[in-house]
C-alpha cells in the first residue's frame, strides 16, 4: 500500500459515537491518572502510529490544532492521514503544536521546547502522545497527586530513561506545562501535569 492510499484509508466507522467514546475515555483518564484504558475501534492508522494514538488524533485534532510529528512519523503516511481525516495542519515547530505524537523508541526532546501555556491560559499548552512498547509490564513507576488515592504504581515498558527528569522539570512549571498520554497499541494511560512520578522497586504491587 503506497503512502497516498494509506492516507485515505481508515478513520472511525461511526465518527460521532466513536469519537465521543474516546473523548470520555480521555477525560476519565485525565481525572484518574495512571488508569489504563483500551480503545475499542480499529481506526486503520498507518504505521508506525499506534491504534490508541490514531484514535486520539481523530478525536482531538481539527483545523485549529497544529500537530507536530516525531521524525519517524513524519517520514511515513501519518502526516497525510492526520490531515485528510482531521484537517489539522502539520507543523515543524514544537512550540506551535497543540498535539505532538512520538513513535515508540524515538528520542524525547525537552518538554520545554513545546508550548507550556501561560500563567493566564495554562490550557494553551501542548499535549504529548508518546508510544511505548507496552503498558502493564516493565519498569514500575509510582504516581501520586490529584485524582490518585495515596499512590498508584504503573508498569511501563519502553519508556525513555530521560522521561522522569523531563517530567520533573515539566511539573515544576505548574500551572503551566505539558500533559502526556502514553499509548501502546490500543492501550492508553494519561499523565496530567499535576502528577508526581517516582521510580519504584520492581516488587511494588501494580495499580489496578
Amino acid at each position: 500500500m503506497n503512502i497516498k492510499t494509506e492516507a485515505l484509508s481508515g478513520g472511525f466507522g461511526e465518527p460521532v459515537f466513536e469519537s465521543q467514546s474516546v473523548f470520555r475515555m480521555l477525560m476519565d483518564g485525565m481525572a484518574r491518572p495512571g488508569t489504563m484504558r483500551t480503545v475499542g475501534p480499529d481506526v486503520g492508522q498507518p504505521e508506525p502510529l499506534g491504534g490508541a494514538a490514531g484514535a486520539i488524533a481523530l478525536t482531538l485534532c481539527d483545523h485549529e490544532t497544529p500537530v507536530w510529528l516525531s521524525p519517524g512519523l513524519s517520514k511515513s503516511a501519518v502526516g497525510e492521514w492526520v490531515r485528510f481525516h482531521t484537517s489539522a495542519p502539520i507543523t515543524r515547530e514544537k512550540a506551535e503544536a497543540r498535539f505532538a505524537f512520538v513513535e515508540a523508541g524515538a528520542t524525547l526532546a525537552s518538554f520545554g521546547l513545546f508550548s507550556s501555556g501561560t500563567q493566564e491560559y495554562p490550557d494553551r499548552s501542548t499535549t504529548l502522545i508518546i508510544e511505548v512498547a507496552a503498558l502493564g509490564e516493565g519498569q514500575p513507576l509510582t504516581l501520586s497527586g490529584p485524582g490518585i488515592q495515596n499512590a498508584a504504581t504503573v508498569m511501563l515498558k519502553g519508556l525513555p530513561e530521560v522521561f522522569p527528569r523531563l517530567w520533573a522539570d515539566n511539573r515544576a512549571l505548574f500551572p503551566r506545562g505539558v500533559d502526556v498520554i502514553l499509548t501502546a497499541g490500543r492501550n492508553l494511560l494519561c499523565l496530567p501535569r499535576t502528577v508526581k512520578i517516582a521510580m519504584s522497586r520492581p516488587d511494588t504491587p501494580s495499580a489496578r
